[in-house]
């Protein structure tokens, strides 16, 4: 079955008439129509749609930013419908993946997609490399000073104040206070540790 899909953004003043039509004349069967952003993935049009495919459909757009606009979402979306042994047109593109040379297209649109993501991978290593040699540490800055971790661990261990006061003293979570003292403790048991482990810690940055 040719199943057709027709999206046009919410809030626009276009409507599907002129994708519903040309999905017809191409011989679908069956429309799903919905007006959402592409950029969005909780269509429900959409999913309804990926849900009730079966072996030997054909789902066909107008054109592929009707199907997403994010080219990750793109590639997640055709990989659902190829999981279910379907395949995919879109008229304006003329990619058919039920030829040989639609799947070669999509298989060299997907390659880029992913050489795309290695680079910006490669970029930020390089960044976080450089950052670290400049004695920069990523991450959020720490909501307490190291002046007010050490009076947590001091209010807390001697019995004067409760984690959970503290907590609500500086306004933060208790995990984050919890963390603080496994830190301390951590720092009294191996004297050898780094002693800037507690201000550098990622998992007291929240």
């Amino acid at each position: 079955m040719l199943i057709g899909y027709a999206r046009v953004s919410k809030g626009d003043d276009q409507s599907t008439a002129a994708q519903k039509r040309a999905l017809t004349d191409a011989g679908c069967e069956r429309l799903f129509e919905e007006a959402a952003s592409g950029g969005r993935w909780d269509r429900p049009q959409l999913h309804r749609m990926l849900d009730q495919l079966r072996s030997g459909d054909v789902v066909v757009v107008w054109k592929l930013d009707r199907l997403s606009r994010s080219l990750k979402d793109l590639l997640h979306i055709l990989e659902k419908v190829d999981a279910a042994s379907a395949g995919f047109r879109s008229l304006t593109e003329s990619i058919d993946t039920t030829t040989p040379a639609g799947r070669m297209m999509m298989h060299m649109v997907g390659s880029f997609a992913e050489f795309e993501r290695a680079m910006i991978r490669e970029r930020t290593n390089a960044g976080l490399a450089e950052a670290r040699a400049a004695g920069r540490i990523g991450g959020r800055r720490p909501k307490l000073s190291p002046a007010q971790r050490a009076d947590v661990v001091e209010n807390v261990t001697s019995g004067r104040k409760s984690a959970a006061e503290m907590a609500r003293l500086y306004r933060v979570s208790e995990p984050t206070i919890s963390r603080i003292l496994s830190v301390a403790r951590a720092l009294t048991s191996n004297p050898a540790t780094d002693s800037k482990l507690a201000e550098t810690d990622p998992k007291i940055r929240d």
